[in-house]
């Protein structure tokens, strides 16, 4: 099942929303589980100030958007470009049904795909 730290990040997201005026945005989704996810980021000299997700999705989908959400805040687009999906896992508390890692991976992809919408602008 899920742990507390994943249920108190589906059930109480502090990045949940959207960014009017975005610097970037990075969307994905998981034809299989139905699940999409659509990044937000406002940049200031390199550096993520600002990030919120919308995401469509199960419990482990919404905790996994907020969890790198938080790794990735105040950080620059090079230290962001880095985390992995292992690194969200783990700042879920390490524990995730195997069949729900796939969320921590959308939730790498959309942030990679913002990065990228925001370096070809």
């Amino acid at each position: 099942m899920y742990s507390k730290k994943i249920i108190d990040m589906f059930k109480n997201p502090k990045f949940a929303g959207e960014i009017k005026n975005p610097d970037a945005i990075g969307e994905v989704g998981n034809v299989k589980c139905g699940d999409i996810m659509k990044i937000y980021l406002k940049i200031d000299s390199g550096i993520i100030k600002d990030i919120k997700f919308k995401t469509y999705g199960c419990m482990a989908a919404i905790a996994a958007s907020e969890a790198m959400c938080k790794l990735v805040k105040e950080k620059t687009l090079e230290e962001a470009s880095k985390i992995t999906s292992k690194d969200i896992v783990k700042e879920l508390g390490g524990e995730m049904p195997l069949v729900k890692v796939h969320c921590s991976v959308l939730g790498m992809e959309a942030l990679q795909k913002a990065i990228e919408n925001y370096n070809k602008k």
